[in-house]
């Protein structure tokens, strides 16, 4: 068992081993368990969030023992590269992987349980209160994360957690593993908007604040944005059908 734990937290070891060890047998189902499975469990009376990732396939096994860092690793260290960037993301606590000698087994990634009062999924209900202000201060939230180098690479609808403060909101990334720290030249920025929205109002507005933000035409951040938008969507629809097809023949 390999670990790292956040100085915060390193004199809760024992406890954050044990719900590591009993991760299968304990702790409240959260969210979305599709892909990886997410659980909350109590630590020190505060509720903390484990992703347990699934075990990779035999190539990756052998990539992430030797060659690459692990998914919780990267989730790890970015959260803490970010925060230091005044970026939000749930507070990171530890990570813990199992390897053997040859292969790369089970990974966990532990951060806080923030609460919200939504995600980006949900504007796309154009009936969402205050939904373009909210909108807006999201786009200037992806031209900080642009402005500090980060290029977000699952800039998708569930990945921002959006809480309201007063009248202010804030947001706070969640998935961090996939992330590139660069410059971003213009194409790029837009373009990292691509997965967040099909409807077409909404890009109108993320084009319009970000044209403000960057000082470009909005013209040019729309048609790029709504021409990167639908890039994707062709993709990902492609994608889908051919899952379909497969699942089929497998039948």
């Amino acid at each position: 068992m390999n670990y790292e734990i956040s100085e915060d937290y390193k004199t809760f070891q024992k406890e954050l081993d044990a719900i590591v060890i009993n991760f299968a047998s304990k702790g409240r189902p959260f969210g979305n368990q599709d892909r990886n499975t997410l659980k909350l469990f109590e630590l020190n009376g505060e509720t903390v969030n484990v992703k347990s990732f699934r075990v990779p396939n035999i190539v990756n096994q052998i990539a992430y023992r030797f060659f690459r860092k692990s998914k919780a690793q990267r989730s790890f260290e970015y959260a803490h590269r970010i925060i230091n960037l005044g970026i939000g993301t749930p507070k990171p606590i530890a990570y813990y992987e199992f390897k053997t000698p040859f292969a790369f087994k089970k990974s966990y990634y532990i951060s806080e349980q923030l609460d919200c009062d939504c995600t980006y999924r949900e504007l796309k209900n154009p009936e969402y209160p205050d939904r373009e202000a909210i909108l807006r201060a999201f786009t200037r939230f992806t031209y900080k994360l642009h402005e500090c180098q980060v290029y977000f690479l699952d800039h998708s609808p569930g990945n921002t957690l959006i809480k309201k403060t007063g009248d202010t909101y804030a947001f706070f990334l969640v998935d961090l593993n996939r992330m590139e720290f660069k410059a971003l030249d213009f194409k790029t920025r837009i373009k990292n908007f691509a997965k967040l929205a099909t409807e077409d109002d909404m890009i109108k507005i993320m084009s319009d604040e970000y044209a403000k933000c960057i000082s470009r035409d909005f013209k040019e951040v729309y048609a790029l944005m709504s021409g990167y938008t639908k890039e994707f969507q062709e993709r990902y629809q492609r994608r889908r059908r051919l899952k379909k097809k497969i699942k089929f023949w497998k039948k």
